[in-house]
């Protein structure tokens, strides 16, 4: 595959229990990430959110901006609207030399909240479904005429988590609306990356790589915990530490001709799961799995 691998700085501290990891610096999450062996990260909490300030964090380790989660409200405002309010991040990604920008729909998004049991996700009803892929399609439109793909994150808690609402959300909107195919998340959600990556293979611009520890899930699914209870309980871990086959997953892919970024995404508590040992072997298998050499 002709691909780059890139980590998300979840490995260090989670962006959501930002106390987790929140007092490892900056500086030690990219020494780690390129020591481990990546071109590039993913933005996290830490991040300086000006380019020439991200520049010069960066340049020193030689690492590349990957893209940055973007929180959309699109069942709440109309698409020249969230394209304006997302202006100051968008412009940031550009500048860094970014080609995708990771969009989620958050509008009574639950995954924050560890009072809130998964069960209670939001759904979208079958009439606002429509309306909902019209402003997205219309987002990604916008997006591309300045230079950036959108990368649709299905994620757990919210409107589109199965892998039934990703393929009606692939159905519903046209090849400006990109596809981020999060292994994790898909297989949390009872799907199946492997079928997801076949069916979808032309329409995926952007791939989170984390694994999952399958005895931590079917406790998390017994219990109906939050979602970050499920984190911090060890659910996520690095690829080729769980059960997803990524050797299946980037089959498809490789087929397809993708080009894009392979990211390490295992959000994980630091103080558990070393955040240095995990990037080293996330690293080290899929740079297999991929079959670079």
């Amino acid at each position: 595959m002709n691909v780059r691998l890139g980590i998300n700085p979840l490995t260090w501290t989670i962006d959501d229990l930002p106390e987790v990891g929140g007092d490892t610096p900056l500086e030690t999450c990219l020494t780690e990430a390129r020591a481990a062996g990546f071109e590039g990260v993913e933005l996290g909490c830490k991040f300086p959110r000006t380019a020439p300030e991200l520049r010069a964090a960066l340049a020193p380790h030689g690492l590349a901006l990957v893209s940055g989660w973007y929180s959309a409200n699109l069942l709440t405002r109309d698409a020249a609207g969230e394209f304006e309010v997302m202006r100051a991040h968008r412009e940031l990604l550009a500048a860094l030399g970014c080609e995708v920008v990771v969009v989620a729909e958050t509008t009574g998004c639950i995954h924050g909240d560890r009072r809130t049991r998964l069960s209670q996700r939001p759904v979208l009803a079958p009439g606002d479904w429509p309306r909902f892929a019209r402003r997205l399609q219309e987002l990604g439109a916008r997006l591309a005429d300045n230079g950036l793909a959108l990368a649709y994150h299905h994620h757990m808690g919210t409107v589109v988590q199965t892998e039934d609402e990703v393929n009606r959300l692939m159905e519903l909107c046209d090849a400006r609306v990109g596809l981020l195919l999060d292994t994790g998340h898909l297989t949390f959600a009872g799907g199946d990356p492997v079928r997801v990556a076949g069916a979808h293979a032309a329409r995926i611009v952007h791939v989170h790589c984390k694994d999952v520890r399958a005895p931590v899930l079917a406790q998390a699914l017994n219990r109906d915990g939050s979602f970050l209870d499920a984190v911090l309980d060890g659910v996520f871990t690095v690829p080729g530490d769980g059960c997803v086959d990524y050797a299946a997953v980037l089959a498809p892919l490789a087929r397809a001709g993708y080009r894009g970024w392979l990211v390490v995404e295992a959000e994980q508590d630091p103080s558990v799961a070393p955040s240095a040992h995990y990037a080293s072997l996330g690293y080290r298998n899929l740079r297999r799995f991929a079959g670079l050499h």
